[in-house]
C-alpha cells in the first residue's frame, strides 16, 4: 500500500495540482487585497462612506451600530455585505482566470498555425518531389 501511495504522490499531475493549489491560494490573497483595498473603498464612498462588508441585518429585530456589536450580543445576523464582497471576489477571480485561459489559447493557436519548414521541393525539369537540400534530381538526373 505504501508503494502505491508513493507512486500516486510522485506522479507528475499530482505535483502539478499541488503547485496549482499553492499558487491559487496566494493569488486568492492578492485578489482579496485588491477587493478590500482598491475596489471596496470607492463602492463604500458611493454608499455614503459605508464599509460594504459591514452591511448586515439583525434577525432579532434590534438595531446594532456594527456587525461586531451584533455578534458580541449574540444576535443572529444576515451578513449580506460579506456576501456581496465574496461575489465581487469570485467575479474578479473568474475574470482573471478567463483572461489567462484566453491568452493561453491564443498562444497555442499561434503555435498550431505556424507553417512547418518545407522538407521537399519540386524538380524544375521533371516536377518530381525531391529533398530540399538536393543539388541533383534522382529521377531525371538534372542539376538543380
Amino acid at each position: 500500500m505504501f508503494k502505491e501511495f508513493k507512486e500516486f504522490a510522485m506522479r507528475g499531475n499530482v505535483m502539478d495540482m499541488a503547485v496549482g493549489i499553492i499558487i491559487g491560494a496566494a493569488f486568492g490573497k492578492i485578489v482579496a487585497s485588491f477587493v478590500n483595498d482598491i475596489i471596496m473603498p470607492p463602492i463604500g464612498l458611493l454608499l455614503g462612506n459605508a464599509d460594504i462588508s459591514g452591511l448586515f441585518y439583525a434577525l432579532d429585530g434590534k438595531q446594532y451600530d456594527t456587525l461586531a456589536r451584533a455578534q458580541e450580543a449574540g444576535a443572529a445576523t444576515l451578513n449580506y455585505g460579506l456576501f456581496f464582497k465574496a461575489i465581487i471576489d469570485f467575479i474578479l477571480v473568474a475574470f482573471v482566470i478567463f483572461m489567462m485561459v484566453k491568452q493561453m489559447n491564443r498562444l497555442n493557436k499561434k503555435k498550431e498555425q505556424a507553417p512547418a519548414a518545407p522538407t521537399a521541393k519540386d524538380c524544375p525539369k521533371c516536377f518530381s518531389s525531391i529533398p530540399i537540400k538536393a543539388t541533383r534530381c534522382p529521377n531525371c538526373t538534372s542539376e538543380i
